[in-house]
């Protein structure tokens, strides 16, 4: 689906989707405490389709191997991977996009100490063996969604385990929200310095939650206040262990003329709004520590560079940042969204500051993550005209 977006300032009161991290974690604990408990303010996206698609496989009854399809979703594959062996003796995973080119050397080092056969080819990742009590290491500055998924399976297995952490760890605020998560569903799990012990033998209780609104997402509203737009966001919680809602302070700093570095490696879905906060002010923005936006569903940061780029932005791309270089508006133009759901979001808020029409190339995109985006966006005013061909 392509749209053209005609130019023009947004306005009125917003909820952003229901957070997608939340959702995925809440359900996974859901379906492991066996029924009896309830996951409040939940969306369907493509991504919370593949999580809830492949715990009804897990708990399928069979001797076979289950069928793990994940769609495009990183959080899906890698936060099953560690219940499949523990429950289930494995599975064979596919997916999607670039899904199946995402690193899993962190599991596959662990599985190579622990004797789990695995074989990845033609875009399948096949897994035998099961999942046994013991120390994991793990470093600490690749995702933490190996942290989560091993959070996940270790607590059922017979015996006690501990992660311990190799290099600091990043990406904090999600590993928070995973202990949140477990500690509402009756899991316990032991802070060690940078480390978690977890004990063995525990189950999974059913319990009540609501999943909160996404701070990733509104942070595409903050953008487009920091455009010039008036908009009311809605329902967000500042003290939400979504570390994404650093989303609201890096909009003030943004909103004020100067020079600002931010670094991404805590929050890297935050790039592609930061990224236009940036491309429409006074002063040069660096947008730091983001190497792992190479490994999302684009290269990010030679997509974000690409489609602000042609829309008349100044953006310079190095091997693990972005310097963006403000000007007071931006032309407009035709941007690829490259199948990748931020990337289409950034490219409609970017029009609002733009001279002429915007064109955005594959704008179905956003159902992976936000799929009302676009009604929301008209809801707010927005003009977009949807046409088939280039």
């Amino acid at each position: 689906m392509n749209l053209t977006i005609t130019p023009g300032r947004l306005a009125g009161t917003v909820t952003p989707p229901p957070s997608k991290s939340q959702a995925h974690r809440c359900l996974i604990a859901a379906a492991l405490a066996g029924g009896g408990s309830e996951v409040r303010n939940l969306a369907d996206s493509q991504d919370i389709e593949a999580t809830r698609r492949c715990l009804s496989e897990l708990k399928t009854n069979s001797s076979a191997l289950p069928h793990f399809d994940c769609g495009e979703s990183g959080s899906t594959l890698r936060f099953l991977i560690p219940l499949a062996l523990a429950l289930r003796g494995g599975g064979v995973f596919t997916g999607r996009g670039r899904l199946m080119e995402r690193p899993q050397k962190p599991y596959f080092d662990l599985f190579d100490e622990k004797g789990i056969r695995y074989e990845q080819r033609d875009g399948v990742l096949t897994l035998t063996g099961a999942l046994t009590p013991g120390t994991y290491r793990l470093p600490g500055s690749v995702s933490s969604q190996f942290v989560t998924g091993l959070l996940y399976a270790l607590p059922l297995l017979e015996g006690d385990s501990e992660i311990v952490l190799t290099s600091p760890l990043e990406s904090r605020g999600y590993v928070d929200m995973t202990l949140e998560t477990l500690e509402a569903f009756g899991i316990r799990v032991e802070r060690d310095g940078e480390g978690f012990r977890i004990p063995g033998g525990q189950a999974y209780r059913p319990s009540v939650v609501t999943v909160e609104s996404d701070w990733s997402q509104a942070a595409f509203w903050y953008a487009a206040r920091n455009l010039g737009s008036r908009i009311e966001i809605q329902n967000m919680n500042p003290r939400s262990a979504q570390g994404d809602r650093i989303a609201a302070h890096w909009a003030a700093v943004l909103a004020e003329s100067g020079e600002v570095e931010a670094g991404l490696s805590g929050c890297p879905d935050l790039a592609p709004p930061l990224a236009v906060m940036a491309a429409v002010r006074e002063g040069t923005a660096r947008l730091t520590g983001a190497a792992r936006l190479r490994l999302k569903e684009s290269d990010r940061l030679a997509t974000i560079t690409a489609a602000l780029t042609a829309l008349g932005a100044s953006v310079e791309e190095h091997p693990d940042s972005l310097t963006i270089r403000g000007v007071p508006w931006l032309a407009g133009g035709t941007a690829d969204c490259c199948n990748d759901h931020r990337i289409a979001m950034m490219a409609a808020i970017a029009a609002t500051r733009c001279q002429a029409p915007v064109t955005l190339l594959g704008a179905e995109c956003v159902a992976k993550s936000y799929p009302a985006f676009w009604e929301d966006y008209r809801n707010l005013g927005g003009i977009i005209h949807e046409h088939s061909g280039q």
